[in-house]
């Protein structure tokens, strides 16, 4: 394995250039390097992504390098596995829209993602082309999620489906307009031929998934629509409506970094596993799989 700080040499040959030519890119400063001690060194990471960004035709050699945040929407196990993995990220959940712009905006590494395409029926992509526009950018797998009603013990209202959320009387916990939970409850809505006002929604949105479920277990709303795992969490009923794909969105050349390599790694690891099968809900035979590329 190749150690973190390349000399001129191991830079070379891993670039397979000769150590004349990349000498003299790097005393342009057309190379990440360094001189130290009268000898160049190259770190391993920023030449990855140096190698990247030529590769994706960018114009210049360098550009900014964005913090180690995590962005996007939010999952449970996401935030489980951060922490557990020490990879250094930082959350910053807004939903899966807010993630994206964030992204765009060079304040993220990275953006949590689950927006189903009305038209196609394809997960994250087409969002992520709107945003982000055409190429530059991969979507890795994270989970498989059960979304659905999230309902009080016992489902003693006996709702089973999303028509069903429009019954007078009936109090539900909405979410932000930019989270990609409400976004697919407009979409589910709307196959069954209803508006979003036809539904009564607590004054204020939840701003995550436990806060939906928090709200159906104190009893603030009868029901609430969001995923399996939380439901699990509080002992509360749930209808399953459909699987989403959750992804984790970034530039190609970010893939790299150390940061989310970390957490890709712990994600393949026997903890993970065991943890996303207690949590239930997830389907995590594809996490780390590439889901679309550009």
């Amino acid at each position: 394995m190749l150690p973190d700080v390349l000399t001129l040499k191991e830079a070379a040959a891993w670039l397979r250039l000769s150590e004349r030519a990349l000498y003299d890119l790097a005393r342009g400063r057309q190379v990440p390097a360094a001189l130290l001690g009268g000898k160049w060194v190259f770190p391993r990471a920023q030449l990855e992504r140096w190698l990247l960004a030529r590769a994706d035709g960018a114009e210049a050699p360098h550009r900014a390098v964005p913090p180690p945040v995590l962005a996007g929407s939010h999952d449970p196990l996401l935030d489980w596995a951060v922490r557990q993995s020490g990879c250094g990220l930082a959350l910053r959940a807004g939903g899966s829209l807010e993630g994206l712009e964030v992204l765009a905006a060079g304040q993220a590494v990275a953006a949590a993602v689950h927006v189903v395409d009305p038209d196609s029926g394809a997960w994250n992509a087409p969002a992520v082309r709107q945003v982000l526009g055409p190429g530059g950018h991969v979507g890795i797998t994270w989970a498989w999620r059960d979304q659905g009603l999230l309902l009080a013990p016992g489902n003693p209202l006996g709702l089973a489906c999303v028509a069903d959320l429009a019954r007078p009387g009936l109090r539900v916990v909405g979410r932000q307009n930019r989270a990609g939970s409400h976004l697919l409850l407009v979409h589910l809505l709307n196959e069954a031929g209803l508006r979003l006002d036809a539904l009564t929604f607590l004054p204020d949105p939840a701003l995550a998934e436990d806060e939906v479920a928090a709200a159906v277990a104190e009893g603030r709303a009868e029901a609430g629509f969001g995923i399996r795992a939380e439901a699990a969490s509080r002992g509360l009923h749930f209808v399953p409506l459909l699987r989403e794909r959750f992804d984790l969105v970034m530039a190609r050349r970010d893939y790299f970094d150390p940061p989310l390599q970390a957490l890709l790694a712990f994600a393949r690891g026997a903890a993970f596993a065991a943890r996303a099968n207690r949590m239930g809900g997830y389907d995590i035979a594809e996490t780390g799989r590439v889901a679309f590329n550009g």
